[in-house]
């Protein structure tokens, strides 16, 4: 078992999953959620009730092309537009590659850890929620709130 600080932690996981189920409540969008570890394995997903079948799949393909790449699946998308440099990179590593936003990878002291996906809304939504799987991921790494309940 590794939980050192080479990848994420179930208890991490979930500290995610809290704030990131808090935002989609809130913007009144059930949605799928997961989070990857360093390696890019699943160590956690959440299907929301009434989220939809096919937002599965593509909110761990998020997390993990996050961490596939290091980057933020919406930076990703930017660059991989026709006739930019990274042109149908979502057809390789077996059509595992999702360019649209809600994904993000997680760091802990500047190292990627692991990464985070979330599928169910708009891409704007999926952002936003995304984003605050994060702050909750910060949150739960200082003590917060999320962290008591992980």
């Amino acid at each position: 078992m590794n939980s050192g600080p080479q990848s994420v932690t179930l208890k991490e996981a979930r500290c995610l999953i809290a704030a990131a189920e808090a935002k989609a409540q809130e913007l009144g969008v059930p949605y799928n959620l997961a989070v990857v570890d360093a390696g890019g394995n699943l160590v956690a997903h959440v299907r929301m009730d009434g989220a939809w079948l096919g937002s599965i799949d593509i909110s761990i393909k998020k997390a993990w092309t996050a961490r596939a790449f290091d980057m933020p699946t919406a930076d990703l998308a930017r660059m991989a537009q026709s006739g930019d440099p990274l042109f149908g990179i979502n057809s390789t590593n077996h059509e595992k590659v999702v360019i649209f936003a809600g994904g993000l990878p997680l760091t802990r002291a500047r190292q990627v850890v692991g990464a985070f996906g979330a599928s169910g809304g708009t891409v704007d939504q999926d952002q936003q929620v995304a984003e605050s799987a994060l702050a909750g991921f910060w949150q739960s790494r200082r003590g917060g709130r999320h962290a008591a309940r992980a």
